[in-house]
């Protein structure tokens, strides 16, 4: 039997109509998972869940009524979820602002995978052992976050707020680990490599100047940078990446240094609970 097979898993990945995302819910769906293709696109999404005989779910994570709604079909239609993907994800190079009254940066990347996974969290601790991967970035070293300005609306360039972006990431990682200890679940979080098909090639200049100051590392291929994801979804031991970043296949990646600060990760979980209104463990 193929030590990496995902037959009887319940896979949902989000980011999935397009790019790594897209690759990934193939790969896994490949191994025999039962995969729900979560997208912003309903023509996109669509053709990537046919292609898998997957069930597409369209979710636009600039708008939290989506997420929330999305949580409900999900915890609807599936009994277990085994592994959550918090993949989707955004690059901006100007400030905007989401219907909910939130940077859309900080919204997509951070409050959306956040929400849902609280939302589904009863479901992933209690059918069995279950795993969740967020998808941050090399970019975190140069965030920092500050308790009084969440949104980094001090900063004074896009890509600071993306980089403090992806730090949230890594500390929700870290303070999800911590929390569900002795459940069964384990959170990871990955920077899987920027893919040289995607971003670069729509002209993105935030995009471009990471990869130009090679603050992102080497491009990779789409392959390449689904297979983080399919490698964490994998894993034979998960409790050993458990709170861990992965820089693509390696654990313990280079992070800001406010990515290790326990107490920080708590607050940062606590005040993010309540801007919005969840209920958390």
């Amino acid at each position: 039997m193929n030590d990496r097979t995902m037959e009887g898993k319940t896979v949902v990945v989000t980011g999935a109509s397009a790019g790594l995302g897209a690759e990934a819910a193939r790969r896994l769906a490949g191994l025999g998972a039962n995969v729900a293709v979560v997208g912003r696109s309903p023509e996109k999404t669509a053709a990537v869940a046919r292609q898998l005989g997957a069930e597409p779910l369209v979710a636009d994570f600039t708008r939290l009524a989506d997420v929330r709604k999305l949580a409900d079909t999900l915890l609807d239609r599936y009994p277990r979820i085994d592994v959550l993907a918090n993949n989707a994800g955004v690059v901006l190079s100007k400030r905007s602002r989401t219907e909910d009254g939130y940077d859309t940066m900080f919204q997509v990347n951070y409050l959306a995978p956040f929400l849902l996974t609280n939302l589904l969290l009863d479901r992933l601790t209690t059918a069995g052992p279950a795993r969740v991967m967020t998808t941050s970035s090399k970019a975190n070293r140069f965030g920092g976050v500050d308790l009084d300005d969440l949104e980094g609306a001090r900063k004074r360039s896009e890509m600071l707020r993306y980089g403090m972006t992806k730090l949230q990431n890594i500390l929700f990682t870290r303070e999800l680990a911590r929390r569900t200890q002795g459940s069964g679940l384990t959170a990871t979080a990955v920077h899987p490599g920027v893919v040289a098909t995607t971003g670069i090639n729509q002209g993105n200049p935030l995009i471009a100047a990471l990869v130009r100051y090679r603050l992102l590392g080497s491009l990779v291929t789409l392959e390449e940078g689904a297979e983080p994801l399919v490698h964490l979804a994998t894993l034979p031991d998960p409790q050993a990446a458990n709170g861990v970043y992965y820089h693509r296949l390696k654990p313990n990646g280079p992070v800001h240094r406010q990515a290790r600060d326990d107490q920080l990760a708590t607050r940062l979980w606590e005040r993010t609970a309540e801007l919005l209104g969840v209920q958390v463990a």
